[in-house]
């Protein structure tokens, strides 16, 4: 995201990018597409502007090489682009970004033949909202489906229904022609106390039956003609990564090489495949990783800031929530009710909170580039509980 403004405003940038990361390796390297930024509207530096004069500048530079008819460009969105997302015949974009984005990149996308990129994660939905989201629901398990109020459609997984909502926002705009691509999901197989669903069982449960559900399932309810193409997220887990403690188990294999379970990838894999599902059942509360959480504290989540991200990071967020985010920031004001504690981590917990809970907690609302993380108590207690941390001269780190 840090390259979109040069990409935008240097045609020679683009050029020279072109060449050395494409150019440079196809047909050697299979290359179908460019993805021009990732989850470019909850990036908190502002970059929203560039992302479609960007992914022109790359398409022209495709051009100049004469590779546009076998590389396409598109630039992957986050399910909180989504103003509403249920039910799914409801799903529309947010209003703030439709004119001066997503009509753009739309149009864009029909003119070159290409497709949107979507970043999907029912596991998010999920463990905020396990009080109302049956687990069957989430992981392609068996269960009765839910009925779309709006059209009638039954929903046996959650995937679909929110996939479906991004091809509802898109058919709102009248863009039911171009194609949808799946760029990134998965489900963590390792998590923190509060992120309830997070475990290897419950992980090659989701990839194991979105592998037969791909290979075998054809489209969606509301586009049952729909060729999905699905990317899993991710190969390894990436032990370095910070964020919670699911940010660093997505992955199929360790560094070390090793499966952290096993599923298969093919449809004759698919034969002897059998989900192995323990006896706890669809709606109750699953272990995180690190003991139970009970179900009274699910959908109660706030959202904090990372105090290891530093000063920069955090004010270039905090800017961002209370600018264009539209996080309301009145309260920390000068003189006004939250502004004590006068400190850049507590203002920008109230600010990433008041975006977060605004947003409905969707996926990636508390992100801000890693300056954020969701708790399970309300920022003002857990300001006290850091202070206390702090006060004794122990650091401490997010999860």
């Amino acid at each position: 995201n840090e390259q979109l403004f040069a990409a935008a405003k240097s045609t020679s940038f683009a050029n020279s990018w072109v060449q050395r990361n494409v150019a440079a390796y196809y047909p050697h390297t299979e290359i179908e597409a460019i993805a021009v930024g990732n989850e470019v509207f909850v990036d908190p530096h502002n970059t929203t502007k560039f992302l479609v004069p960007a992914m022109k500048n790359i398409h022209q530079a495709l051009v100049k090489s004469n590779l546009h008819s076998d590389i396409k460009i598109s630039s992957p969105i986050a399910l909180s682009a989504l103003q509403n997302s249920y039910p799914s015949s409801a799903g529309s974009f947010r209003p703030e970004l439709i004119e001066p984005v997503f009509k753009p990149m739309l149009n864009f996308l029909r003119q070159t033949g290409s497709f949107l990129m979507v970043n999907a994660y029912p596991f998010f939905a999920y463990e905020s909202n396990t009080d109302v989201i049956s687990l069957d629901y989430a992981l392609f398990r068996e269960n009765p489906g839910v009925v779309d109020a709006g059209n009638g459609l039954r929903y046996f997984s959650l995937f679909d229904a929110q996939i479906d909502a991004v091809f509802a926002a898109m058919s709102a705009l009248k863009y039911d022609d171009i194609r949808l691509v799946v760029t990134e999901t998965g489900w963590p197989s390792k998590g923190d106390e509060n992120e309830i669903g997070a475990s290897a069982e419950n992980a090659a449960a989701y990839n194991g039956n979105l592998v037969r559900r791909i290979l075998t399932g054809g489209g969606t309810p509301l586009r049952p003609k729909a060729d999905l193409t699905v990317y899993l997220f991710a190969l390894f887990n990436e032990n370095n990564k910070v964020g919670p403690t699911s940010e660093r188990n997505y992955g199929l294999f360790y560094p070390t090489e090793e499966k952290v379970y096993d599923i298969p990838f093919t449809v004759e894999g698919l034969k002897n495949y059998h989900d192995r599902r323990s006896p706890v059942a669809g709606n109750q509360p699953v272990n995180g990783g690190k003991g139970g959480v009970s179900k009274s504290t699910t959908g109660n989540t706030w959202c904090v800031a990372n105090g290891e991200a530093g000063k920069e990071k955090l004010q270039a967020a905090l800017d961002f929530a209370c600018g264009e985010g539209g996080a309301d920031c009145h309260s920390i004001q000068p003189g006004a009710t939250c502004y004590d504690p006068n400190t850049l981590e507590a203002h920008a917990s109230f600010a990433f909170n008041s975006y977060y809970q605004k947003n409905g907690r969707h996926m990636g609302t508390c992100y801000f580039g890693g300056a954020a993380y969701v708790v399970t108590q309300p920022p003002s207690a857990y300001s006290i509980l850091l202070s206390l941390f702090n006060s004794a001269h122990i650091k401490l780190f997010s999860a």
